[in-house]
């Protein structure tokens, strides 16, 4: 059995330091607070303050400067290119992907993705994980969820590669239409499983894209979560698929 594992406190607190600098608390430019008054403001250790605040500078929210202290970059470059994990998750060709399948069954349905989906937590759902590599090494771990009615009168559920794109598989062969995407990214530590097909040593947070495909109504036809190594953002988006 999969279990979610809670992504540590540093990593928790750079999420919401990064979250106060995306919606203007923190303003490009600025000083953050110092390091004594974000132990007072959270209660949190100062070596948890530390490594939270080095997560930050190592991904480009943040600058030290000697002599005036830690400033705020703002949203660096390369968060602005993973905005839309979510259509590659819905429109890569597996057959032509670079990687493998490395599960296609039926499993009990994660916590979070059973109130998406609206499925009893108990149930089961088809899973369709991509392992994607570059020059041999695994660079993103794809899962994509989908409900028993949905599979139905579909190839959903074969072992082979689709040749098309999970979201045209769907739509030409059941009476839906996906209409937009909401990605929420956020870190979190890897199952076991995960770790070992993303080469992970222990203890190492992944970047989680958790894709979720609607219909006009808003109703959520799949959820697909998408895991990075490596990188510890928090964004929100939602698009529309033309």
């Amino acid at each position: 059995m999969a279990y979610e594992v809670a992504a540590p406190k540093y990593v928790r607190l750079a999420q919401t330091l990064q979250g106060r600098i995306e919606d203007g608390t923190y303003p490009a430019g600025t000083l953050v607070p110092s390091e004594n008054q974000l132990v007072q403001a959270f209660g949190m250790s100062r070596p948890t303050v530390v490594r939270a605040l080095e997560l930050l500078k190592r991904d480009g929210w943040l600058e030290s400067r000697q002599g005036y202290g830690t400033i705020v970059r703002g949203r660096p470059e390369v968060v602005e290119q993973k905005d839309q994990r979510g259509r590659g998750a819905l429109e890569r060709d597996e057959s032509a992907a670079s990687g493998r399948l490395v599960q296609v069954e039926q499993v009990p349905i994660p916590p979070r993705v059973a109130s998406i989906l609206g499925v009893p937590k108990r149930a089961k759902v088809l899973v369709r994980r991509l392992l994607v590599e570059e020059e041999g090494e695994p660079v993103e771990l794809a899962s994509s969820y989908f409900s028993a009615d949905l599979v139905d009168g579909t190839e959903l559920a074969d072992s082979a590669p689709l040749t098309e794109g999970l979201r045209a598989h769907v739509e030409s062969r059941k009476r839906v239409r996906f209409d937009h995407v909401t990605e929420r990214v956020s870190a979190r530590l890897p199952s076991k499983e995960e770790a070992e097909l993303l080469a992970l040593p222990k203890g190492e947070p992944v970047l989680s894209v958790l894709v979720v495909a609607c219909d006009v109504s808003g109703q959520a036809l799949q959820v697909t979560d998408v895991l990075l190594p490596g990188d510890r953002q928090e964004l929100e988006d939602t698009y529309r698929l033309g």
